[in-house]
């Protein structure tokens, strides 16, 4: 089962968060004017295709595996007088490879000096005079990393999903409010935010387009995802390291590693989360780590909303990455299409033309490199931008869900407010590592 220890519940989070902040958590939500019927019209947000120009930022990136690696080209694209000078892995050879792709893909060269291994890499990142943390470590790293550089004064992206316990979710909605104090800039790896069709479909919605929502489903259904074997000499910690995504305390599992792009959806879109969860889920298929294969949850909103959720990692079966939101007026997919309540389509997104004339998403500019994009607009035009807490929120919800699924308990949001529950080794060093490596198995023996 999931491990605890007895660190402070929700109690002190609340108490620690409001002294060190008074504000919220600044969104991406755009205004809606009014339309003469009373009901809010639909302002899209138009996105630049490049951040302004502006004195130089310098980023530092923490975690140079291939998300990290990603995450640092998008800077480069973002816009102009942006630099990637710092990197910091626990592992020497993922550096490598990382300085050694900046170089061949974009030319950048990072000096000897400004490159950090270990376990305490990410506070020599932090420190090496840089502007903008890129944190793209495993899950499990980031609360702490997340707390060091907001302390630090330093703007943020942040990959998804921002922890894998309760404790380390409230970490970061504690730092987000910090952040907000100082006036950072935040952004969070949950790409669809700022996704041109999705933003778009996201103000058809608030706008009325479907009316009050009343249920919704979500969906990453898909094959398995990708494993490194244990090999010879390796220790538990860099076994388990180089097989991240399998593993509970690194990963938080699937259902929140991966379901919270569509966890993320249906908070923004409703504007709330689920406040319990009672769900299932098993393991058939995986071959290495603690991880369950797929994940089915019914979630409740505390208007009596309910939305299914449903999450797979096996091969040979049928797959879908989706949400839906239905309404008293009509239904959306969230994504680009919204349908009337008999089934007719009453607006599509208006895609742009690709390089053979047709209309396709892959004329966008892409959500990865947009959200970067945006938070370098976000810093050079000092406008408010900070998606930790809704992020952090999201996270929470599926911690809920596989808490649930594990135990086979009702699980409520209140209660993983409360929880004193962290994942994780109690020391961060090569060599073994002192957790439970067990299955969880719900419910009592027949």
């Amino acid at each position: 089962m999931e491990q605890q220890t007895n660190l402070p519940g929700r109690r002190r989070f609340i108490k620690d968060a409001a002294a060190i902040a008074a504000l919220g958590a600044v969104g991406t939500g755009m205004l809606l004017k009014s339309c003469g019927d009373g009901r809010p019209k639909a302002v899209v947000p138009v996105f630049k295709d490049q951040a302004p120009d502006g004195k130089v930022l310098k980023a530092g990136l923490i975690g140079c595996g291939g998300r990290g690696t990603g995450a640092a080209i998008n800077f480069l694209d973002a816009g102009p007088n942006l630099e990637v000078v710092a990197l910091g892995d626990v592992m020497q050879e993922r550096l490598d490879r990382c300085r050694r792709q900046l170089k061949e893909r974009r030319n950048v060269e990072i000096a000897d000096e400004k490159c950090f291994t270990g376990f305490e890499a990410y506070q020599k990142v932090i420190d090496s005079g840089v502007d903008v943390i890129l944190e793209a470590t495993p899950p499990y790293f980031r609360p702490t990393h997340f707390d060091a550089a907001v302390r630090a004064r330093k703007h943020v992206f942040i990959e998804k999903p921002v922890a894998v316990d309760p404790v380390g979710a409230r970490s970061i909605m504690a730092s987000a409010r910090m952040a907000d104090t100082a006036g950072l800039k935040v952004v969070t790896g949950t790409q669809r935010r700022h996704q041109r069709d999705y933003v778009t479909t996201f103000e058809q919605v608030k706008s009325g387009a479907i009316g009050v929502p009343t249920g919704a489903n979500c969906y990453w259904n898909q094959s398995q995802l990708w494993f490194v074997e244990r090999q010879p000499g390796w220790t538990d910690m860099e076994a388990m390291l180089r097989d991240w995504v399998n593993w509970r305390w690194l990963s938080g599992d699937h259902i929140i590693e991966q379901h919270i792009h569509n966890y993320d959806v249906i908070h923004w879109f409703t504007g709330k989360h689920p406040v319990k969860a009672t769900g299932f889920g098993g393991r058939h298929r995986r071959r290495t780590g603690d991880l369950y294969d797929f994940f089915s949850v019914d979630f409740v909103f505390d208007d009596g909303m309910h939305m299914h959720s449903m999450c797979r990692q096996i091969d040979g079966c049928a797959n879908n990455v989706s949400e839906v939101l239905v309404g008293t007026k009509g239904r959306t997919n969230c994504v680009n299409t919204i349908e009337d309540i008999d089934g007719n389509v009453i607006w599509k997104y208006d895609y742009p033309l690709d390089e053979n004339g047709q209309p396709s998403p892959q004329a966008m500019v892409s959500a990865q490199d947009q959200e970067i994009i945006n938070l370098v607009t976000a810093i050079r035009n000092d406008t408010p931008l900070n998606e930790a807490e809704e992020c952090a929120i999201s996270t929470m919800v599926g911690i809920m869900g596989r808490v649930s699924s594990y135990t086979g308990r009702e699980v409520t949001y209140e209660e993983m407010m409360n929880s004193s529950m962290r994942l994780g080794p109690q020391k961060l060093a090569f060599g073994p590592v002192d957790i439970e490596k067990v299955i969880p198995v719900p419910g009592t023996p027949a």
